[in-house]
């Protein structure tokens, strides 16, 4: 018997009419350190829904996760760390192969090594459409003409890779499908903490389903559920969350969606009718003195309209013929 690597799945492109992207503009970016551990720093922007980032600290050296939307946000997060530690970086991990979690790879030195999972670097193939559409979040900012070059993961792995930092050992994981085919979680097990790029938000924050596929989407959750010791995680975009709230309410979120798409479906609603029809419940709400709360509920609404149009799609693609 032979097993054929599972598949990179490309990004579902179609948007809604009316799409509200995240502005993911480097425009005023700080990030802001938030020690969750001795050693383990999240890296929070300080205003939403821009990029969150990590770092972990070991005798030896450190590891930063994502590097930001270009090479200049790259330069900026290790100006941060050299704030924070004197130990050199050791490593980098890429949550995702989105441009706005991996285009700053190329502001680290050579000979620190970017680690992600082989599907995420097997999706870097296409510079020119990666910009294209994570464009449409800069709003105008000129930011990605910087971007000539994408700098590609040179370690992979397929499932699980471990690295001693000295002291503190760090776990990446790929559990499946989410909001892409390559998803990496960076998991410091002492610490029970874990990033988790775009697969996991806030509860009352939806994802974007840009894999199209709720089903394998809520398969990995769970996989990740049954494998992780986690209290709290850093989202790629938005606060910093309890682990427990915000997975129950991603697995229901899910689950309802992809159960409802299916039922209106074979009623034969259509999809403009779906989007108004498929509430998003239990939202996060913010306080009105949150960077970026007034732009929040458009925001959230827009991302939820875009995943039942997903989850249409999907399930049409894979309806029996």
């Amino acid at each position: 018997m032979y097993c054929w690597p599972a598949p990179v799945v490309p990004e579902m492109t179609e948007r809604q009419k009316g799409f509200f992207a995240p502005n993911l503009s480097p425009v005023g970016l700080e990030l802001i350190p938030t020690e969750l551990a001795k050693g383990v720093y999240a890296l929070m922007a300080n205003r939403l829904p821009k990029d969150n980032n990590g770092l972990i600290v070991g005798s030896k050296g450190a590891l930063v996760v994502d590097t930001g939307i270009t090479p200049g946000v790259g330069a900026y997060i290790q100006d941060v760390v050299r704030k924070i530690t004197d130990k050199p970086i050791m490593y980098v991990a890429n949550t995702t192969y989105h441009g706005d979690h991996t285009f700053g790879n190329v502001a680290f030195p050579d000979d620190v090594p970017i680690v992600s999972s082989r599907l995420n670097k097997a999706a870097m193939t296409d510079l020119e459409m990666e910009k294209s559409l994570r464009g449409e979040s800069m709003y105008g900012d000129p930011g990605m003409e910087e971007v000539v070059t994408w700098r590609e993961p040179d370690i992979v792995f397929d499932r699980f890779c471990e690295i001693d930092l000295g002291g503190r050992v760090v776990h990446l994981w790929h559990f499946g499908i989410g909001n892409g085919s390559g998803d990496t979680l960076v998991h410091v097990p002492d610490a029970r903490v874990v990033w988790a790029g775009n697969f996991l938000r806030h509860a009352g924050m939806p994802p974007m389903l840009l894999a199209g596929d709720p089903i394998g989407y809520t398969r990995s959750i769970r996989a990740m559920k049954a494998t992780l010791e986690l209290d709290r995680f850093v989202p790629g975009h938005g606060p910093l969350s309890d682990a427990e709230p915000s997975v129950s309410w991603m697995l229901a979120y899910l689950e309802n969606l992809a159960a409802s798409v299916h039922r209106y479906r074979g009623e034969g609603m259509d999809l403009d009718t779906m989007m108004d029809t498929i509430e998003l419940k239990d939202r996060l709400t913010l306080p009105p003195d949150v960077p970026g709360a007034d732009r929040f509920p458009a925001l959230m609404d827009s991302l939820h309209r875009l995943n039942v149009v997903l989850t249409y799609r999907y399930l049409e693609a894979t309806a029996p013929r």
